[in-house]
């Protein structure tokens, strides 16, 4: 599934493409993704302005002129293809620009989802009423992490996971980031010393930020709105690695935990 990186990449792909453009088709051509379009799609968003494009945890929001977001998810195979020369079985939303632009929603397997929502009152998106704070926003610290975690007997990895906890955070870059800071991934969450989560959080923003310059981690189907492949996944440490070499000399090893494998080294990630 596109994570957090993988969505914010594709939110500045669409960003040069569709900020300041008026929308002058919109194109349904399924009823639903996961869930239905919303009905009055069309009618709302043809001839409105989008006025800026955001992301929201693993969601991209397209703002519009018309008080209107439309809030995308891209679930397990979707991607926003820019241009694309012929409409495909799989493309089900078309967005065109009075300038000549076109954008095709593809997603195969139609897990995603696209919603309209008042802009003045995003945050109370079901989706995001109980989201923590971002991973890269300046709320997100060592301090709110220990109180956010005090108590806690669940692991680390499973807390990260929590979108309540910090929003966006999915599994490759959890994991990724758990080996960055040494720390390992079974212990407690509420027996983490302020410490290792200063190191923590240095290690999630170095993480994420390098992903999102690399344009992602390439997994199944995902793409760039360009069509280009993200290659983060080149730069893994640990994640998909059972049984390679860590760089201190231990092994790479793989256990799953609420339904997910996780990949770490106990040579180095001992507490």
């Amino acid at each position: 599934m596109p994570e957090l990186p993988e969505v914010e990449t594709t939110v500045r792909g669409l960003t040069p493409v569709l900020e300041g453009q008026v929308l002058t088709h919109v194109e349904t051509r399924r009823a639903d993704l996961r869930r239905a379009f919303p009905e009055d799609l069309r009618q709302r968003l043809t001839g409105a302005r989008v006025t800026g494009l955001s992301r929201r945890a693993k969601y991209g929001l397209i703002d519009t002129d018309r008080g209107d977001t439309m809030i995308f998810h891209l679930g397990m195979s979707g991607r926003w293809r820019v241009d694309p020369e012929e409409v495909l079985a799989h493309d089900h939303l078309l967005l065109e620009t009075a300038a000549g632009r076109r954008l095709a929603l593809n997603d195969p397997r139609r897990f995603g989802s696209v919603d309209l929502w008042p802009s003045d009152a995003i945050d109370a998106f079901p989706a995001f009423q109980a989201l923590g704070p971002e991973p890269l926003g300046p709320d997100f610290t060592a301090r709110y992490l220990r109180a956010a975690l005090d108590g806690r007997r669940t692991s680390i990895k499973l807390a990260l996971l929590d979108q309540r906890i910090v929003a966006g955070l999915g599994n490759i870059y959890v994991c990724e980031a758990l080996y960055h800071a040494r720390i390992q991934p079974r212990r407690a969450a509420g027996r983490i010393s302020l410490a290792r989560l200063e190191r923590l959080v240095a290690a999630i923003h170095e993480v994420l930020e390098a992903a999102i310059v690399a344009g992602g981690s390439t997994l199944r189907d995902y793409a760039r709105p360009d069509g280009e492949l993200g290659y983060f996944s080149k730069q893994f440490a640990v994640y998909g690695r059972e049984g390679e070499a860590c760089g201190c000399g231990g092994s790479v090893h793989r256990y799953a935990e609420g339904g997910r494998s996780t990949f770490w080294c106990p040579a180095c990630q001992r507490s």
